[in-house]
């Protein structure tokens, strides 16, 4: 959200810089991410001037270009070749000057000296809209007569800087979306650290009732989702350009100005967090406005000319006939404010931020009102919002409030109680701050102090206050208030913090696979954690299904329903962008959380026993290995490739390879799979071919190769390991190779496994060097060449001991897999 400094100190006193305002924000959780000095008008209107056209002659190349000398105020006049037709000599006018850099949306372009089918210009002369001040492009600015020549344009249009304070609003704090909002947090933060300071904002002493000629009747059918609702007439408006001083507000924020009407409620929105919407009259048939849900399949037409499809789920504002208005999102077209609009009715009102959350992301539509009315707006706001909102229509527009304030409000909301002691407070934040201190705090915030005890205090929390309804919430306002720099953390508590533990030996690991990985050519991502139950349902996943999964109780929406059992899904989807984006060729890996539910595990008296959070490493590898190499064909990616990587990440945590067991995965993600697991059968790993038919769901045509390796599996695996240095062995090693004719379901990692139970001492390394399948081979078989690598630390292997190993080899893997040697 976007805060102006100086709006910001129409509501609260003080006398720090925007600097010093940053940091007192962030100081009191409203975190500031950007502080920037701006115009009002994008670039500070730098090198434009007003000057004095002393000749304007025909082009002589052109038939609508003219060659002009222009008086800037120093000295020589400059010559400009310029194309409007209302340009003539005697003028006043803004010239951008050589080095002038205007600006054309997100472009921008320099003034420079150039050549006009053949005349040198050496400047430009310009139209409102060129230079941000204005939308005509009909011809060049032509200013009064007693405009000074060589006058700064900036100066002539008094422009004047602000300072914009990007602030990153969390979801909870709906109360902070406005530059009042803020002003109350900031106001608390200042009387803490001893400011003299006060907090204000404008009374509604102006707001009056002209006349009652146009009277507007409300009725709430839905009043579940609509809590309160207010409107006002205002006859005989003139729908015009708002004033420089309310364009320049909306401009320096960020919002585009449209007239004064419109621009009226988003400056009530952006100045006290009420948004509000305005209705041509006439459109009001009936001069009654129902708030209601429509009937499903109801078609609308919203102000950007998009039709929807309403049903009994989204709440609109009706006539007495038709929907005008999609509540708190979006207006209809042709019940809006226009040029010929001469009658409004302004609308202020309370709606269920859970409704409109809904509505808005079923339709597609995120609009600033719907943003603060999913978040829960202040209900004690709304006549007030509406009065400012009528006084400025008055004053703006030359009208007349026709009617008294019709406010509905059938069930009125109140601020919510909290008993507070005094004790718990200085156990939650660590720290004894006195009760003086807490209740200034407190008071600071407008929160009522009801009762007051020896012990703690009764407190009555605004409505607005969406975030605050227990305890632990007040105290984490008084916390943020009263300052977290100056909550001293214990002595013993910072030698304990020096202690590295399980947790710090994991992390460490986790960076060092990480730049491992980032070493090999991969690039982290990260995935929301949230996913879709539709890939638990849809695809008839045998290790991920539905009743294993955990669901949010009100998700955001369907996307986001279920928390992720795999992060397989969310790496695809990352995937299909980068391949919809020509980039195709990619290696992703991802550390997070899984979660799991077992219902039979769970019970009433423990229900947290039924769910289980595992932290695991992703990799993902698609495309091609090498592609536009000189030195090297194109090579496509292959499993073996994600198998070395997994490999490698084994070894670097310490989990040797004797002590894995390869078999064959049963996981139907894959179409063909391994599984590494301990000798204990706890699972490492699983990785393969992403099958078929989830590609297809992702419309992804190439191979994915994806491994999922269970990190908290992999510590357990290595808790005991030792860091022990060894001599290299001075002994050399030797190499033997056997060609076995296996069974063509056989699998290498079978010959492994039995080679290495086996020998366990002397054998170091097993590898698959050939595999043949075709002529000469009886039907049923494939022809596997593997190469043993036996060592012996301590002495050189003799012929007598090597063949011994061989033949016991060779016996066991007839035995238990029916190899032949060829």
């Amino acid at each position: 959200m976007n805060i102006s400094y100086k709006w910001l100190k129409e509501y609260v006193d003080f006398d720090l810089t925007p600097q010093e305002t940053a940091d007192a924000l962030t100081s009191c959780g409203l975190e500031v991410d950007a502080l920037e000095e701006v115009q009002t008008v994008k670039g500070g209107l730098k090198g434009l001037f007003v000057g004095k056209v002393l000749t304007c002659e025909p082009h002589p190349n052109s038939d609508h270009l003219h060659v002009t000398t222009v008086d800037l105020g120093k000295g020589e006049p400059q010559q400009i070749v310029c194309g409007a037709p209302n340009v003539a000599a005697g003028q006043k006018v803004i010239v951008a000057d050589l080095g002038c850099v205007l600006y054309d949306g997100e472009q921008e372009f320099t003034i420079k000296k150039s050549k006009l089918r053949g005349v040198e210009s050496f400047g430009m002369i310009c139209a409102e809209d060129e230079i941000g001040v204005g939308t005509d492009h009909a011809g060049i600015i032509v200013l009064p007569e007693d405009a000074p020549v060589g006058q700064p344009a900036a100066e002539y249009y008094h422009l004047e800087s602000d300072w914009v304070i990007e602030i990153d609003i969390t979801a909870n704090r709906s109360d902070a979306l406005s530059h009042y909002g803020v002003a109350r947090d900031l106001y608390a933060w200042l009387v803490q650290n001893g400011h003299t300071t006060s907090l204000h904002r404008p009374d509604c002493e102006a707001f009056k009732v002209d006349d009652h000629s146009l009277p507007i009747d409300v009725e709430i059918e839905n009043k579940e989702a609509c809590k309160r609702y207010a409107c006002v007439s205002i006859t005989d408006c003139e729908v015009k350009e708002s004033p420089e001083w309310l364009q320049n507000k909306l401009r320096v924020i960020g919002l585009r100005p449209i007239n004064n009407i419109v621009d009226i409620t988003n400056y009530v929105m952006m100045a006290y967090g009420q948004p509000m919407h305005c209705f041509d009259a006439d459109m009001v048939v009936g001069h009654k406005i129902v708030v209601r849900t429509q009937p499903e399949g109801t078609k609308f037409v919203t102000l950007d000319g998009e039709e929807h499809t309403l049903g009994e789920h989204d709440l609109s504002i009706c006539n007495a006939e038709a929907p005008m208005c999609i509540a708190g999102i979006f207006g209809g077209k042709g019940s809006g404010t226009y040029e010929t609009t001469r009658n409004v009715v302004l609308e202020s009102a309370y709606f269920h931020p859970t409704w409109i959350r809904k509505s808005a992301r079923r339709h597609g539509l995120s609009t600033d009102s719907s943003y603060r009315f999913e978040r829960g707006v202040d209900p004690d706001n709304t006549v007030y919002a509406l009065k400012q909102a009528a006084i400025l229509c008055r004053q703006l527009a030359g009208g007349k409030v026709s009617m008294d304030i019709k406010d509905v409000y059938p069930e009125p909301i109140n601020g919510t109680l909290v008993e507070l002691n005094y004790d718990y407070v200085y156990n939650l934040i660590g720290k004894k701050i006195g009760k003086e201190t807490i209740k200034n705090i407190v008071t600071s915030l407008e929160m009522k102090i009801e009762v007051e005890t020896e012990t703690g205090l009764r407190l009555l929390v605004p409505a607005y206050r969406v975030d605050v309804q227990r305890p632990c919430d007040v105290v984490e306002d008084i916390l943020r208030i009263y300052g977290y720099n100056n909550v001293e953390i214990p002595t013993q508590l910072k030698s304990s913090l020096t202690i590295a533990g399980d947790e710090d030996r994991k992390n460490k690991l986790q960076n060092l696979i990480g730049e491992q990985l980032v070493g090999c050519g991969f690039n982290e991502i990260l995935n929301n954690s949230l996913s879709k139950l539709s890939y638990y349902t849809d695809l008839n996943l045998n290790a991920y299904t539905e009743e294993h999964t955990v669901k949010l109780m009100n998700p955001l929406s369907a996307d986001l329903g279920v928390m992720r059992q795999t992060m397989l899904f969310g790496g695809l989807e990352s995937i299909v962008r980068n391949v919809n984006r020509k980039s195709g060729n990619l290696r992703f890996f991802e550390t997070g959380n899984c979660y799991h539910y077992d219902k039979d595990k769970w019970s009433a008296e423990n229900p947290v026993k039924g769910y289980t959070q595992e932290t695991h490493i992703a990799l993902w590898v698609t495309g091609k290995h090498i592609e536009g190499s000189w030195i090297h064909p194109t090579e496509d990616s292959t499993f073996y490739e994600l198998k070395a990587y997994v490999e490698n990440i084994f070894r670097r945590a310490g989990v040797g390879a004797g002590a894995v067991v390869v078999q064959k995965s049963e996981n139907n993600i894959f179409s063909k799979g391994l599984s590494m697991m301990t000798r204990g059968g706890k699972a490492l790993a699983e990785l393969g071919i992403v099958d078929l038919k989830i590609k297809k769901t992702f419309d992804l045509s190439q191979d994915v190769y994806f491994a999922d390796i269970n990190f908290d599996n992999v510590m357990k695996a290595i808790k005991k390991n030792e860091l022990v240095f060894t001599e290299i062995s001075k002994y050399p090693a030797v190499s033997r190779d056997l060609a076995l004719l296996i069974d063509n379901g056989v699998e290498f990692a079978e010959i492994e496994q039995v080679a290495r139970q086996t020998e366990k001492k002397l054998l170091k390394k097993v590898e698959l060097f050939d595999v043949y399948q075709g002529r000469n081979l009886p039907e049923g078989k494939k022809s596997y060449a593997v190469n043993f690598i036996l060592q012996d630390d301590t002495k050189t292997l003799n012929d007598k001991a090597i063949d011994a190993i061989m033949q016991k080899l060779i016996k066991n893997l007839t035995t238990k897999l029916g190899a032949e040697l060829r």
